[in-house]
């Protein structure tokens, strides 16, 4: 005996009795070093949003990128970093005064919420080799 299911009927199989999460589209993070500004000050918090397909086809028609490929990151994570503490104008020579650090830590968090899905990172404590997940959000120890 064949059995057939509509594609409606098992979409909403594994939902059956939950609730659907709210798609989450932006991004808390602590920078490792953090942003100086002119004035000397230090922004470490900041919000990053999901990519859009325009996000990452519009650097592409950019002559800085199209000079220099390794750019692209820069004017990448430009468009999608919305603050950074107190800065809410992020343009690319915001991203090219962070430090390389952050840089990297915000191409890696970029991979992990646009292709992942998630902030959270497996890593092991290098004292006991225990292995656990770390949100790289920024989350205090001890908050939840």
């Amino acid at each position: 005996m064949r059995r057939t299911v509509s594609f409606q009927a098992a979409e909403r199989a594994p939902q059956e009795g939950r609730q659907p999460e709210p798609l989450r589209t932006e991004f808390g993070f602590e920078l490792p070093r953090g942003y100086v500004d002119e004035s000397g000050t230090v922004h470490r918090t900041g919000v990053m949003r999901l990519a859009t397909a325009r996000d990452e086809l519009v650097p592409l028609r950019d002559d800085r990128v199209r000079e220099n490929s390794a750019y692209l990151s820069v004017v990448l994570i430009s468009r999608v970093v919305t603050r950074i503490g107190t800065v809410d104008d992020i343009h690319p020579g915001v991203i090219e005064d962070l430090f390389a650090s952050d840089l990297a830590f915000l191409q890696d968090f970029y991979r992990r919420i646009n292709a992942e899905g998630h902030t959270r990172a497996a890593v092991t404590c290098p004292s006991c080799q225990e292995e656990f997940a770390v949100d790289l959000a920024g989350g205090r120890l001890g908050e939840s």
